[in-house]
């Protein structure tokens, strides 16, 4: 089968085809390297600060989406087929400031100017898609942008007043729509991409099956969707990871199939694809959802990555063991699957055979009488790791405790099931006295350890209040049961 070798997108109103394309070149040193496109910053190079944000268009069964991303952790070689868009390609009637610019003007939303640019493209394609904006949506858009010293106050007005500025049906993203969309079209591929030299390759499968060769031909290969744990390991520990598989553009892993027995999503789907069905299936989860990182790696990371990665302070394969949810693994030997609880082994090691990919996952749909909930607690609110996430599923039968999951992170070496603490609920009446004793079980289930987001103490003590927590908010021998108020 022939084989594409070069990256070719959009950028701005142009089309670029890039041969020779490093897997570890960044979009960020692209633009400001390469293109001398300055507008978008370098701050954290963590998708922390918000600096470099810019707009990625990428079609979806033939629609086009725009998103903002990081540039300082999205690899250029994932963009094929792509519109980028920088905040140098704003622009309002006869060459004025674009309205959101305008707006951040005249609410004196900017001071140094460094992180204005990211704020702007955050805000713009809050516009673009929610003219009219609550507080609570703007804030929830500008998570993931870091203000250092105007204060988020005028920011926030000046994204209420945008439309004062101007329509986003006459912004030259939503004219050119349709002719954009055509230019990425023929742009997309028709065979495999390999590009850049060999200690630093990237491979872009044509599709699932292409994808599932590819790694049986490199079997130790970097598998990367959404590059929000992997960026990382590139921009802060210069760690050596070709060859990169990139998996964001394959549809055949991008599918939600939501019915009367489970949530099924696709390896590829990112939070923000999923939050629509995840809060439909699982309400008690869209709180937890808005507290994953910021907007950009919402719309970057994905379910899938963050399960395959294995990382002990995850935030969803807690809350996902807690429902019971099933990992789907496939290769060129074909498909099994497993209780997502038994994929983690041990620290850095899941049961994922020479070839395995992630999938999908499945997630069963809650049972008459079975109370959920998802707890994170972290050294901030918005956009930070968790120090302890904790997902809690029990099953009540006229006062009974038939049925008991309890997963945490963060208090082992991997995910995992609190089964001393399960054990202390089942056949236990709900109560503060059932769930006492099985918070005191949790210390049979876990030796968590100190690091700097917290000591061990306070995760043991943490995990055990979290617990009291749940059933003081779902005690249903109360009038009105206790909630913790979040301003």
């Amino acid at each position: 089968m022939a084989q594409q070798n070069d990256i070719r997108f959009l950028l701005n109103g142009e089309e670029k085809t890039v041969t020779e394309v490093k897997a570890t070149l960044t979009l960020l040193d692209y633009l400001r390297l390469e293109q001398r496109l300055t507008g978008t910053k370098e701050g954290c190079a963590e998708g922390d600060c918000g600096a470099c944000t810019v707009l990625v268009g990428r079609l979806h069964q033939g629609q086009l989406h725009y998103e903002t991303v990081n540039a300082c952790i999205r690899f250029l070689a994932s963009l094929n087929g792509c519109h980028i868009v920088t905040v140098e390609h704003l622009s309002g009637p006869m060459g004025r400031l674009h309205p959101v610019q305008q707006a951040m003007v005249e609410y004196h939303g900017s001071q140094c100017g460094f992180c204005t640019p990211g704020f702007v493209m955050s805000l713009y394609a809050l516009w673009m898609g929610n003219p009219e904006p609550s507080v609570h949506e703007v804030e929830t858009a500008i998570q993931g942008n870091l203000c250092r010293c105007t204060g988020y106050e005028p920011i926030v007005q000046a994204a209420m007043a945008v439309t004062q500025y101007g329509s986003p049906a006459h912004d030259h993203l939503t004219r050119e729509r349709n002719d954009v969309t055509a230019r990425l079209m023929a742009l997309q591929p028709e065979s495999r991409i390999e590009t850049g030299p060999e200690d630093d390759r990237a491979i872009l499968p044509l599709d699932v099956a292409d994808l599932a060769k590819v790694l049986n031909e490199n079997p130790k290969a970097t598998i990367v969707a959404g590059s929000t744990d992997v960026g990382l390991w590139v921009t802060k520990f210069m760690r050596p990871i070709s060859p990169v598989v990139f998996i964001t553009h394959l549809e055949g892993l991008k599918s939600i199939d939501l019915n009367d027995d489970a949530l099924t999503i696709g390896a590829g789907v990112t939070y923000s694809e999923s939050e629509a069905a995840i809060r439909e299936a699982f309400p008690h989860l869209g709180e937890y959802w808005d507290r994953i990182a910021g907007w950009q790696v919402r719309n970057m990371g994905t379910i899938g990555g963050n399960i395959a990665n294995g990382s002990p302070i995850g935030d969803t394969p807690p809350v996902l063991i807690s429902l019971g949810a099933e990992v789907m693994l496939q290769s060129t030997r074909g498909t099994r699957i497993l209780p997502l609880e038994h994929f983690f082994i041990d620290y850095g090691k899941q049961d994922r055979e020479a070839g395995d990919f992630v999938a999908a996952i499945r997630i069963p749909r809650s049972q008459p009488g079975q109370i959920d909930a998802a707890y994170k607690i972290s050294k901030r609110r918005d956009e930070d790791i968790s120090s302890v996430a904790a997902g809690i599923s029990v099953t009540v039968s006229d006062g009974i405790i038939t049925a008991a999951r309890l997963a945490f992170g963060g208090m082992a070496a991997t995910p995992k099931r609190a089964a001393q603490a399960e054990a202390a609920l089942i056949g236990q009446p709900f109560t503060a006295a059932t769930f006492d004793a099985a918070a005191k079980a949790l210390t049979q289930d876990f030796t968590p350890l100190s690091d700097w987001r917290a000591s061990a103490d306070y995760r043991t003590t943490v995990a055990a209040n979290l617990l009291r927590r749940f059933q003081l908010e779902h005690d249903t021998n109360q009038d009105a049961p206790v909630r913790l108020a979040i301003a």
